[in-house]
């Protein structure tokens, strides 16, 4: 079991300082690598278990599914917050650990919905909600117990570690995925192979359990129980005392929504941005964003370094300003260098969409339960997904609209009117049409992945995320140091996973409509630069830095 030595208050880093170390990053990294695959996979997940409805029922309703391990994470973060301020730090995230990798061997082992029918969807969403609520409930826990085991003045750099862990546990799972399709092949992954990642999981979650068995409590917990100052209404003193509920408010908006929306566009977008809007192969986004991820890793360690000598408040604000000032020319470099061809396109034959303004709507839809067949909605949806920018000109009232790509002009349909079937089949004439106007406009299908400026993309990816380590690198010490012991576990956890679940988690959503609703496949990014420029100003003005704070006081 771990002990606090005096070399440890002294501020070295003893072998214990080590293990605790160790075990809470090994068992975090676990928990994101579970969590990440089913973003990695969610194309096959839709065929795997929601091949009894249509294509995009399927989608959507996997879409439902990745977004409720977003949604249910401050849920997890007050339920295992609660236990963590009442049972402890080490026995609430080995249980949210458990949770984890069980849930994700699961879905390893589940059978299809050709085996079992509409079960199986049922079972993925149940899987999919036991992840969101267990990482909800790890993160606080890990973040608190490394930073109560800190020594002085070492904070900073300590809980750094904690935050490599969701880079890594993203890199792992694509390379894991990348290994697993290039041996087994891509048809054989498609049909089995895809599982493998998950039920590695179990061998994983093994070794990480029998390292963090030999924890013991953190000292600052063990110290708290033992002068009677522990806290038995946790989420009351959090939540329901204003004193207390003002400060939750400000790590939220003052720190947490705005490392959430760096993070999740520096990584997660980013590679949303290459695959899905700039077309670029998935096996080639994924090893781009990987050496990426590779190449600024480092950073994390050296901002919770730096933190501990300059403080957590200016790294943080700072990424945040930084990321909102360069978002649009980096993601306007990114085209030139992962796609020319559609960048060439889009100043040669401009593209611009003629729809009655009443005919258009909002695609914003974060639970996927509306359907969006408008002609003018089918036009920008069609466009968006295709990563074309459009303009938008207003049409006579009742008009279908049309899509104007350089001097050839292509009639959308009004699919609200038509039952499901014909729908579908009109549908499917009509993008084949829509698409072949825009080859011969020379807008690529898909990007030539030999045309790819590989190391100029490899560097903006690098940009993007070293923000990602200047605002995640001190988060951890940032939040643990805003809160009492008795109830840090609950009050640290909620504004971390309202701001990462809810500001990131549903970051590409909001995104994308965004950019349906504009044409312009940059608009998005007005998203992440709002909500960052809304933290550095809110963080200035209320967050008080905290590096020299006393955890036991």
């Amino acid at each position: 079991m771990t002990t606090t030595t005096p070399e440890a208050a002294e501020g070295a880093i003893t072998r214990d300082d080590r293990l605790v170390i160790l075990a809470s990053s090994v068992g975090t990294v676990i928990e994101w690598y579970d969590f990440y695959l089913y973003g990695s996979l969610a194309a096959i997940i839709t065929v795997q278990f929601f091949s009894g409805v249509n294509e995009t029922t399927g989608y959507i309703f996997a879409l439902m599914a990745f977004a409720a391990g977003f949604a249910v994470r401050p849920f997890g973060a007050v339920v295992f917050g609660r236990l963590g301020d009442l049972w402890g730090r080490k026995n609430t995230f080995l249980v949210t650990m458990l949770l984890m990798g069980l849930s994700t061997f699961v879905v390893g082992l589940l059978p299809s919905y050709a085996a079992i029918g509409v079960a199986a969807p049922i079972i993925l969403v149940v899987m999919r909600l036991i992840q969101g609520l267990a990482l909800g409930g790890e993160y606080g826990g890990a973040a608190t117990y490394v930073a109560e085991h800190a020594p002085p003045g070492k904070r900073g750099f300590y809980t750094s570690f904690i935050q490599i862990t969701a880079t890594a546990g993203l890199m792992i799972s694509l390379m894991v995925i990348l290994a697993t399709r290039t041996i087994v092949g891509e048809e054989a992954f498609l049909d089995w192979g895809w599982r493998v990642p998950f039920l590695l999981s179990i061998l994983m979650l093994g070794v990480s359990l029998l390292i963090r068995l030999k924890l013991a409590e953190s000292p600052s917990f063990q110290r708290m129980k033992a002068e009677g100052r522990g806290s038995k209404t946790p989420l009351k003193d959090s939540f329901g005392r204003w004193p207390n509920l003002k400060l939750v408010l400000i790590a939220l908006f003052g720190l947490a929504a705005g490392q959430a929306v760096v993070w999740y566009t520096g990584q997660f977008y980013a590679l949303f941005f290459l695959e899905r809007v700039m077309k670029v192969d998935a096996a080639l986004a994924n090893t781009l964003i990987a050496l990426a991820l590779l190449l600024a890793t480092p950073f994390f360690v050296f901002w919770g370094w730096l933190s501990d000598k300059v403080g957590r408040k200016p790294i943080i604000l700072g990424g945040c300003l930084l990321a909102a000032a360069t978002y649009f020319p980096l993601f306007r470099g990114l085209t030139v260098a992962a796609n020319p061809q559609l960048a060439a396109a889009t100043a040669a034959a401009p593209v611009v969409v003629r729809a009655d303004p009443a005919d258009c709507s909002l695609q914003f839809d974060p639970i996927g339960r509306t359907v969006f067949n408008s002609s003018c909605d089918l036009a920008k949806s069609y466009l968006a997904k295709a990563g074309v920018t459009y303009s938008n000109e207003a049409a006579p009232s009742g008009a279908v609209a049309t899509i104007a790509i350089g001097e050839t002009t292509v009639s959308s349909f009004a699919g609200d009117a038509l039952p499901q079937q014909e729908f579908a089949a009109r549908r499917t004439a009509w993008e084949a049409e829509v698409g072949a106007a825009l080859a011969t406009a020379g807008y690529p299908a898909e990007a030539d992945s030999a045309r790819v400026n590989k190391p100029l993309t490899v560097a903006i990816l690098f940009v993007l995320v070293f923000y990602v380590t200047m605002v995640y690198g001190p988060i951890a010490a940032a939040l643990v140091e805003m809160f009492p012991t008795n109830i840090r576990y609950t009050s640290m956890s909620l504004p971390y996973h309202v701001g990462n679940g809810w500001f990131g988690g549903f970051l590409p959503t909001t995104a994308f409509a965004m950019v349906a609703a504009t044409g312009n496949i940059y608009y998005g990014l007005w998203y992440p630069v709002v909500v960052a420029l809304l933290t550095v100003v809110i963080g200035f003005v209320f967050v008080r830095e905290g590096r020299k704070v006393d955890l036991d006081a």
